[in-house]
């Protein structure tokens, strides 16, 4: 399994000799926040106030230039002010990305500043959060509109052929535990349909461009100022809708969806339009995050955010949302 405890532990030891880089010292308390695509660490130097958030790349899936896209988007969002999200922490050098070598792998390390706060709930009380990602969520989309990415930017594509294509980047539905022959095939009458409406919707510029693409509740710190946005790791191109269907992953059979749409939407029109032909792709967007997410957990059954999803309970939930989908309730 690729998260034992030996496993995080030599990524512990390989991260250690690398803390000076970031003016950290050997007397830092380095301990690990999560492990999902890629590993998390805190590291705490009594010698200075604040800690230090070292993110540890998963190898073999981002390359170095799209990682370096992420900073470079992260910190145009930051200089505009479009949202609240950690700052960058360079290396000594400058260096935003810092490499090393485990093995036969080159992982990537990149630091940020720590924010405080906790993740939201998923109650009631969640619908007045909701209602400020929704202008968050606009604030990103608009920024995107206007800002012109530096020469070289490279960020991947959630599509539908990046999702559900011969290759798709987080692995083949069809592996999802429990999975059986008839569940394949109301999930490949759900891709039918998401396959032939997407194409329709098509990808205009008023409504595809970079997302962040994982505003899910794990990704969010809830304080008393505000909401935070966190870890922009999974940001590409996409339908701007695909980011509140990413914003209720795990959550989306919770009887409050209903509400927390409601109110996302009424906070993205305090800044950016949308159409009726925009809201009505939201079921499909939902159906999509949902098939990916089932591709991820069935390709990561390793980490404990999938461990915590409960992997075939997973997939049973998947299938009750595409009956709902395919009968046209969603």
């Amino acid at each position: 399994m690729l998260y034992q405890d030996d496993f995080i532990a030599g990524l512990q030891q390989g991260l250690k000799p690398l803390l000076c880089k970031w003016n950290l010292s050997e007397e830092s308390d380095l301990r690990l926040l999560t492990v999902s695509e890629n590993a998390t660490f805190i590291a705490r130097d009594p010698a200075r106030q604040n800690p230090v958030i070292l993110r540890l790349h998963r190898p073999n899936y981002h390359k170095v230039e799209e990682i370096r896209s992420e900073l470079a988007w992260i910190s145009a969002l930051r200089q505009s002010g479009a949202v609240d999200t950690p700052a960058l922490v360079p290396a000594e050098d400058g260096a935003l990305v810092v490499s090393f070598e485990d093995g036969a792998d080159i992982r990537h390390v990149v630091a940020f500043e720590f924010m405080e706060g906790t993740e939201p709930d998923a109650d009631a009380a969640l619908v007045d959060g909701f209602r400020l990602l929704g202008e968050i969520s606009a604030r990103l989309h608009r920024h995107v509109e206007s800002w012109d990415a530096p020469e070289g930017f490279a960020r991947k594509t959630w599509d539908f052929d990046s999702a559900f294509g011969d290759a798709p980047l987080w692995g083949d539905w069809r592996a999802a535990l429990g999975l059986t022959p008839e569940g394949e095939a109301l999930l490949e009458q759900a891709l039918e349909r998401l396959k032939a409406r997407l194409a329709s919707y098509g990808k205009g510029r008023d409504r595809f461009g970079l997302v962040h693409a994982d505003l899910r509740l794990a990704n969010l710190l809830q304080s008393e100022t505000g909401l935070g946005v966190i870890d922009f790791d999974d940001c590409g191109y996409s339908w701007f809708v695909y980011d509140f269907a990413a914003a209720i992953s795990f959550h989306e059979l919770n009887p409050i969806v209903p509400d927390l749409t409601a109110a996302w939407l009424e906070g993205y029109r305090t800044v950016r339009q949308l159409s009726a032909a925009d809201v009505a792709m939201i079921p499909d967007f939902i159906m999509f995050r949902r098939l990916l997410l089932t591709a991820w957990i069935a390709s990561h059954s390793e980490t404990e955010t999938a461990r915590d999803a409960g992997l075939s309970d997973y997939t049973d939930g998947t299938l009750t949302i595409a009956r709902t989908y395919l009968e046209g309730r969603a």
